[in-house]
């Protein structure tokens, strides 16, 4: 999937109008105070003798500064803006910048254009047919949809700035780009990753993960930290700190808007943003922002270590590759030709189709069941709790005039119990997709999206989901153990 930063600003009012759900309304709750190691600044603010936590670029965490972004902001204006929020983000941080961050304004329209896909080269076509085929198996976007634009379009209409490690900057997206305004969350968030990179180098490989899943998890950490220092920045905005005034009308993601957006794309986007800043407050909260740190070091593996703020590791699943008659993996894309979704994804799966299809999964509204300060959307219920691992292998057969495409599913889970949840689950999915009996575990969606025939059968603690175009096919894409 790859999708990292940015999000966070507008993506929370985004899913709330298009999902039709409420936000939890919480009290805040008294920011923590600064440690011993944040400096005092002078009464005249005057700059230190030497390099402080509280003070970067000429200006302390509490200083007044002139800054009205009714006209757009003057280079000025930002500086001193972008200089105070860095100190602001070392108070509550507890980390120091190293260097100043450097911060640019695209417009909505650069940004759909850069992240609107590839150029159509050979490896580009695999992964958009592999990631197509994970895709379709979430039921998320179906055979006649392209999931590579369906992503692209889900987070340029979602997206109010980002950090790009690539380039240690930080690009606010907004559609007035001769009269930029930032606002204080987007700002905020954003030095987070800018000093996350200084401190841990984001473009270092622990961070980047072949699977969907491992993604979700690094991003727990990775947005999780941010979100949650911004959010305690707006709580001191309510109280002890002057902020900077957004007018309402652009707010830093210069309307962005939801149009296209596939919920069920931006929901799996979501889940680090939601769950993440739950994680790292837990870390906080128990051992300080060392055991942040530490995590940085070692990021989390799944997702369900991110929901449940867990250390259990996925089991292993030893899978081997049997298919015939021209039936092939796709051996240079995700992990040996597999993705993993994981419990965030399947949690979405069952929620994404209770919500379009009436399946009877989980009650779409649970989403909106939280009670923690910094949680946003519940993604824990029955039928995607107890994963234990799972790996997606896309098959295609290109003997066939056309090209044709299946995949193999295969989903461990803690107990028996949690496999039968699972399977009950999943064949409400086929009930709600008019899903047709034609012999043992075998079942046919006969038209639509997701026209396919489908094996779904379950061995102790394992379920195995085989689809392909039709019934004779899924014995070559997986034969039955003799």
């Amino acid at each position: 999937m790859n999708v990292r930063h940015g999000l966070a600003v507008l993506a929370v009012a985004v899913l709330l109008v298009l999902a039709g759900c409420s936000a939890p309304v919480q009290d805040p709750e008294p920011a923590a105070s600064g440690s011993e190691r944040v400096a005092s600044p002078p009464a005249n603010f005057s700059d230190p003798e030497s390099d402080v936590l509280g003070w970067e670029d000429g200006y302390w965490y509490n200083e007044p500064i002139s800054v009205d972004q009714s006209d757009g902001l003057s280079d000025e204006e930002t500086r001193a803006y972008v200089g105070r929020a860095m100190a602001r983000v070392e108070v509550i941080r507890k980390l120091e910048f190293e260097r100043r961050v450097p911060v640019s304004v695209i417009s909505r329209e650069t940004y759909r254009n850069r992240s609107g896909g590839g150029g159509g080269t050979a490896g580009e076509t695999d992964y958009s047919q592999w990631n197509d085929q994970v895709w379709e198996a979430l039921f998320v976007t179906g055979e006649s949809e392209d999931s590579n634009t369906a992503i692209s379009t889900t987070r340029s209409s979602a997206v109010a700035g980002f950090y790009s490690p690539t380039d240690d900057e930080i690009k606010i997206i907004t559609g007035t780009p001769e009269s930029p305004t930032i606002s204080n969350v987007t700002l905020m968030h954003e030095l987070v990753h800018g000093l996350q990179d200084q401190h841990y180098d984001l473009t270092d490989r622990r961070y980047s993960t072949e699977t969907q899943d491992g993604q979700l998890a690094t991003d727990g950490l990775i947005e999780g930290d941010a979100s949650y220092v911004e959010q305690q920045y707006i709580e001191r905005c309510g109280g002890a700190w002057e902020c900077v005034e957004t007018p309402a009308a652009s707010g830093g993601g210069g309307g962005g808007g939801g149009g296209g957006m596939n919920l069920g794309i931006f929901l799996t986007i979501f889940q680090p943003y939601s769950d993440g800043p739950v994680y790292v407050d837990d870390l906080v909260s128990s051992e300080g922002w060392g055991a942040v740190d530490e995590s940085f070091q070692t990021p989390p593996v799944s997702s369900e270590q991110i929901i449940h703020r867990t250390d259990e590791t996925p089991v292993q699943i030893e899978y081997r590759d049997r298919a015939r008659n021209g039936w092939e993996t796709f051996p240079q894309q995700g992990e040996d030709g597999s993705d993993t979704v994981g419990e965030a994804s399947m949690y979405v799966m069952f929620w994404h189709q209770a919500r379009e299809s009436g399946a009877e999964t989980i009650d779409p509204r649970t989403l909106s069941d939280v009670d923690g300060r910094y949680d946003t959307y519940n993604y824990a219920a029955d039928p995607s709790a107890g994963w234990g691992n799972d790996r997606l292998f896309p098959y295609r057969n290109q003997t066939s005039e056309d090209g044709e495409y299946g995949y193999v599913w295969v989903t461990e889970w803690d107990t028996r119990a949690d496999a039968r949840e699972f399977q009950r689950a999943y064949q409400a999915i086929l009930d709600a997709q008019n899903a047709e009996q034609r012999a043992e575990s075998t079942y046919v969606i006969p038209e639509g999206q997701f026209a396919d025939a489908f094996r779904v059968t379950r061995s102790g603690t394992r379920v195995t989901i085989v689809n392909g175009p039709r019934v004779d096919d899924l014995d070559d894409i997986r034969p039955r153990s003799s």
